[in-house]
């Protein structure tokens, strides 16, 4: 059996060192072609934040991680989205990729705490995606891969969020209670776009750093 995963960032990476199969191919461009050469059985797709032709998921049975409660949060910047918006209580989904943006049938789903900073969220990521991928390789061996269907009515879709969105502006102090701050800056850690403050000499003040009391 043979795999190609698709993945560049740092927890991704570290999720292809420890799947269990022999036969395991990181491609970590936009290079499409190469799977014409592999031939994989299975497609994985991890922390990629590209949009993929259908040619390839018409032809491939491709994975995707991503890390909310599908159909909730579909579309780019999962976790900061979610994060700023005063979520707590998230989900890693396993679904089988389709021509729409994060709608296809779901394999699996796990809790995830978005009440951590960002580097322990994404720790426990790639803990989930390792146990999950792995058992989805073996159940795909023995052909007892199961999935089901999103229920679209209780969807919502984000975009991408953009570096300018992480500035805090005055508007956003004045208005919003220190927890909203709070959060945009927690969500936006390395390897984001930091939130700032853009200062009277259009410099910028970085915000990696934060904590608020009630």
């Amino acid at each position: 059996m043979k795999i190609a995963y698709y993945g560049y960032r740092d927890w991704s990476i570290s999720i292809f060192t420890k799947i269990d199969i022999e036969e395991k191919y990181l491609i970590s461009t936009k290079d499409y072609d190469i799977l014409e050469y592999i031939k994989p059985d299975l497609v994985f797709f991890i922390g990629w934040s590209q949009i993929i032709p259908n040619s390839i998921i018409e032809t491939y049975k491709c994975i995707c991680l991503h890390p909310s409660p599908l159909p909730k949060y579909r579309g780019g910047s999962p976790i900061q989205n979610q994060i700023i918006n005063g979520e707590v209580d998230s989900a890693v989904t396993f679904f089988i990729m389709d021509q729409g943006i994060d709608t296809g049938d779901i394999i699996h789903q796990s809790y995830l705490s978005l009440n951590d900073k960002l580097d322990d969220i994404f720790k426990n990521i790639e803990l989930i995606g390792i146990k999950y991928i792995n058992k989805i390789i073996t159940d795909y061996k023995n052909n007892r891969i199961v999935s089901y269907k999103q229920d679209d009515s209780k969807s919502t879709f984000y975009k991408r969020r953009n570096e300018s969105e992480s500035e805090i502006n005055i508007e956003e102090i004045l208005n919003y209670e220190p927890v909203y701050l709070y959060n945009k800056i927690r969500s936006l850690n390395d390897p984001y776009p930091n939130a700032y403050i853009r200062c009277k000499d259009g410099g910028k003040l970085f915000l990696i750093e934060s904590k608020y009391e009630k």
